[in-house]
C-alpha cells in the first residue's frame, strides 16, 4: 500500500506539473545538431528550399549539394519560394514550415500569398497554399505584399500562430497574426495586426523568441535608421514597445531576415541576418537578447544563403537527413593532418578518388590522414598507412546509406608554392641575403578588395617561409588605401649598399616604395608614380607595373598597363620616369594585362596575360623585341602557357620568370585558380587563386617552349 501511494503521489505531481509547464514534449536535452533552412538568390532556380546541418551552431555544411530539397514549382502558385522558417510542433515530432510565395523573376516583389507545410520527418511535405486576397476578400481584397511568415506556438491560445507581413496599397508594410487551423492547412479567421509601428513606418521579416516569460520581437523596422529593431512583450499577441529606436544589429550595411534560436546546452542565443546588399549573412551572439556581439569569426558555410533559420534537431533526426542527403566530400569528411595541403585535397565521387598533397619532406609511408568526418559518417582504416606503393583503399560509410570504397592516394607535390590565395607573383634572387623572395598579390578577398603585401623567402624556390606583410595601405601609405595588386621588384646597387624599388598597384595606380633589404620595411614615397593614361589612351587601368634592368647598358625601365601596354625608362633615382621615353606598345588584340621582360642570349622577351583573370581560359603569350622599348615582334605560335583541364589546372596568367644566377636555368612563376574548387566558384574563383612554379625552358632558335603547367612543380634547387 504503502509503495502505490508512492507512485501515485509522484505521477500526481508530474501530471501538475505537465499542466503548470506546458510546452513541446520532445526533451531539449536530446538536441545535438541543428538544421538551416535557407533560400538563395533572386534568380531562376534560387528562390527555393534548401537544407545545411551543424553540430555546434556555427559550421555549416549545406545537404544535398546545395541543391533545392523540394522542387518550388510542385508546392507554390508562382514557381518560387522564399524566406523559409520551421518550427517543431509540441508533441515533438512533427514540423511546421511557413514559406513565402514569390518568384521575383516573373512577379517582381509583389504576391499575394503564402504556403503552409506540415510534415513528421523534415523530408515529405504537405502543402496547402494561402492566397490572401482569395481567402478574405473583404478586409485583404487589395493586398500586394506577403512576406516572410513564421510560426510560434501560443500556449494561451494552445493554437499555431503565423506572423508576416503585408502591404495594401500606398500604405507601409505591417506584420499581422492570424492562427492555423488544426491541421496547418489553413487560417482561422481574418488576419489582425500584431505590431504597430510608433512612427507609421514599414515593418517586415518579423521573428519572435521567447525568454523568460516575454516575448522579444526582432523585426526589419523603418524606424529610426532602417534595420533590426526590438520590441518586448509580456503578451505574444499584444503590447510590443521598443525599448529604443537604435539598430539591434551590428552591421554597418542594410540587412534584413533575422532568425533567431537559442544554443543547444547554452543560456547564449545567436541572432543571424542577411546582409543583403553585400552578400553576406551576420552571426551575432548574446546572453540577455539585448546586447549582441558579432561572432563571424567563428562562423563557417560552404553556401551562401538569404534569408532563412536554424532550428535543434536530435541525432536520430540529422542522422535521417544525411542518409538522405549527405555525401562523402571534402564538406562533411576533412583531413586534419598539419603535414597536407589542405586547400588542394581533390574528392573525386566520379572516380572513386580522394587526392591528398603534402608537404615537402612528408614520409608517406608512414602516413595518417586523420580523417575527421561528420556526425553519422564512419571511417575505415583508421591510423598510419602506408601510401608509398600506391592508393589506399578506405570505406566511408554514412549511417542508412550503403558503404562507399574510395582509393587515396597521398604525393607530395610541389605547386602550389605558397599556402594560402596568392596571386600575380614576381621574384627575385637577393644578391645581398643570397636567397630567393616572392612577392604576390594577397588574395581571397572579395573583388580583389585586399589592402597589405607580403613577401616570401626561399633558398631552392620549393620551400619558402612567410617573412611577413612588408606594406600596408592602410597604414603606410597616405595616397591610396584599396586594391593593393600586382607588385613587382628590383635590387639595384647604390653607393657599395643594395636597395630594393618595390612598385605596386594601389586604387589603380602605380606607387613605389624603397627598402634596404628585400623582406623590408618599406617606406612608400609619399605619392603615386603612375596616376596618368599615356596621350589618347582612353581605355584601361594604370596597373599591373613591371620592372626591368637592361643586362647591356644598366639601365632600368618600367612597364605597366591593362587594356595597353606602356614602358618607359626609370630615372637614377628609381621612383620617377623620364617622360620623353615613354612607349605605347602594339602588342596586338591578345594583350590584357601583366607584362613582363627578362632578357636571354641577345633577344628582349616580352610575357603578357591573355583574357580576364576570372576566365579558365586565362593564359600568357609572349613577343620579342630587339631593345627594351623597341617594336615588338609577335611569333605565330606565342603562348608560353595555358589550362590543362585534363589535371583540373585552369587560368595560368600573370607570371613572372627568374634565372638562376650564373646559369641558363630558368623558372616561370605564374597562378592559377585555386586547385581543386576553382573551376566550379564562377568569377570569384579569379580572387582565389594560388602560386606555382614550373620550368621555363628555350629553343635552339631562342623562342620559348610552352610550359607545362604541373601538380608536382619542381624539384628544390641544388647548391
Amino acid at each position: 500500500m504503502k509503495k502505490t501511494y508512492l507512485l501515485s503521489t509522484v505521477a500526481m505531481v508530474f501530471a501538475f506539473l505537465a499542466i503548470l509547464l506546458p510546452g513541446c514534449s520532445c526533451d531539449q536535452n536530446n538536441y545535438s545538431a541543428y538544421l538551416f533552412t535557407y533560400f538563395v538568390g533572386n534568380g531562376p532556380g534560387e528562390e527555393s528550399i534548401h537544407y545545411a546541418v551543424s553540430t555546434d551552431g556555427y559550421n555549416y555544411i549545406a545537404l544535398n549539394n546545395n541543391e533545392a530539397i523540394i522542387d518550388s514549382k510542385s508546392i507554390s502558385s508562382s514557381g518560387g519560394v522564399r524566406d523559409p522558417h520551421i518550427l517543431r510542433a509540441e508533441d515533438g515530432k512533427t514540423f511546421y514550415m511557413v514559406i513565402t510565395d514569390l518568384y521575383v523573376t516573373d512577379q517582381g516583389w509583389n504576391n499575394v500569398a503564402m504556403i503552409l507545410m506540415k510534415s513528421t520527418d523534415l523530408m515529405n511535405w504537405e502543402h496547402s497554399i494561402i492566397n490572401i486576397p482569395e481567402t478574405f476578400p473583404d478586409t485583404f481584397g487589395d493586398v500586394d505584399r506577403v512576406w516572410a511568415p513564421q510560426t510560434i506556438y501560443d500556449d494561451v491560445a494552445k493554437k499555431y500562430m503565423i506572423y508576416f507581413s503585408m502591404k495594401q496599397g500606398a500604405n507601409p508594410d505591417i506584420i499581422y497574426y492570424a492562427y492555423a487551423n488544426e491541421d496547418f492547412t489553413a487560417l482561422e479567421e481574418a488576419p489582425k495586426q500584431l505590431y504597430y509601428s510608433p512612427t507609421n513606418n514599414a515593418c517586415i521579416d518579423g521573428d519572435i523568441i521567447k525568454k523568460d516569460g516575454k516575448f522579444y520581437f526582432f523585426m526589419k523596422s523603418e524606424t529610426g535608421e532602417p534595420g533590426i529593431k526590438l520590441a518586448i512583450s509580456d503578451k505574444l499577441t499584444e503590447g510590443y514597445k521598443m525599448p529604443h529606436t537604435n539598430r539591434i544589429d551590428c552591421s554597418e550595411f542594410k540587412v534584413e531576415g533575422s532568425g533567431t534560436f537559442k544554443l543547444n546546452n547554452s543560456d547564449e542565443y545567436i541572432l543571424m541576418y542577411d546582409v543583403y546588399t553585400k552578400g553576406e549573412y551576420q552571426f551575432t551572439k548574446s546572453s540577455d537578447l539585448k546586447h549582441f556581439e558579432v561572432v563571424d569569426h567563428e562562423i563557417s558555410m560552404n553556401f551562401h544563403p538569404r534569408h532563412g533559420c536554424v532550428m535543434p534537431i536530435t541525432q536520430k533526426e540529422l542522422n535521417r537527413l544525411m542518409a538522405k542527403w549527405g555525401n562523402i566530400g571534402d564538406d562533411f569528411v576533412k583531413v586534419e593532418s598539419a603535414f597536407v595541403k589542405k586547400q588542394n585535397i581533390s574528392f573525386n565521387g566520379e572516380s572513386g578518388k580522394i587526392h591528398i598533397p603534402v608537404k615537402v619532406g612528408t614520409d608517406i609511408s608512414k602516413f595518417d590522414p586523420q580523417f575527421n568526418a561528420f556526425e553519422a559518417i564512419t571511417v575505415e582504416p583508421a591510423g598510419i598507412q602506408d601510401f608509398s606503393k600506391g592508393a589506399v583503399e578506405y570505406t566511408f560509410t554514412i549511417e542508412g546509406k550503403d558503404p562507399v570504397k574510395y582509393a587515396v592516394e597521398v604525393s607530395e607535390d610541389h605547386n602550389p608554392v605558397l599556402e594560402g590565395f596568392y596571386a600575380d607573383p614576381d621574384i627575385i634572387y637577393s644578391h645581398k641575403n643570397k636567397k630567393y623572395y616572392m612577392y604576390p598579390t594577397s588574395d581571397g578577398f572579395n573583388n580583389w578588395s585586399g589592402t597589405y603585401f607580403k613577401t616570401f623567402s626561399s633558398e631552392d624556390l620549393v620551400t619558402w617561409t612567410d617573412e611577413g606583410v612588408i606594406l600596408d595601405l592602410l597604414k603606410d601609405v597616405s595616397w591610396a588605401d584599396r586594391n593593393a595588386w600586382a607588385p613587382c621588384i628590383i635590387e639595384k646597387e647604390v653607393n657599395g649598399a643594395y636597395k630594393y624599388y618595390y612598385y605596386y598597384t594601389a586604387a589603380q595606380t602605380v606607387g613605389v616604395a624603397v627598402a634596404d633589404d628585400p623582406a623590408g620595411p618599406f617606406v612608400d614615397s609619399g605619392k603615386a608614380l603612375i596616376d596618368k593614361k599615356p596621350k589618347g589612351i582612353t581605355r584601361g587601368q594604370i596597373i599591373d607595373p613591371d620592372v626591368f634592368q637592361d643586362p647591356k647598358t644598366g639601365k632600368f625601365y618600367l612597364y605597366w598597363g591593362n587594356g595597353f601596354m606602356v614602358g618607359a625608362e626609370l630615372n637614377e633615382d628609381m621612383v620617377s620616369i623620364k617622360e620623353n621615353t615613354l612607349t605605347v606598345f602594339n602588342p596586338g588584340n591578345t594583350f590584357r594585362e601583366g607584362t613582363h621582360v627578362i632578357y636571354r642570349n641577345g633577344i628582349y622577351y616580352f610575357m603578357w596575360s591573355e583574357d580576364d583573370t576570372r576566365s579558365p581560359n586565362y593564359r600568357v603569350r609572349c613577343a620579342t623585341a630587339t631593345s627594351p622599348l623597341g617594336k615588338l615582334n609577335i611569333p605565330e605560335n606565342n603562348i608560353v602557357i595555358e589550362k590543362k583541364p585534363e589535371d583540373g589546372i585552369y587560368a595560368t596568367g600573370h607570371n613572372s620568370t627568374i634565372q638562376v644566377p650564373g646559369k641558363d636555368e630558368w623558372y616561370m612563376v605564374y597562378h592559377r585558380f585555386t586547385l581543386p574548387k576553382g573551376i566550379e566558384m564562377g568569377r570569384p574563383a579569379g580572387f582565389n587563386r594560388e602560386v606555382c612554379i614550373d620550368k621555363l625552358e628555350f629553343n635552339e632558335d631562342g623562342s620559348i617552349i610552352q610550359v607545362t603547367p604541373t601538380l608536382k612543380g619542381i624539384e628544390p634547387l641544388s647548391e
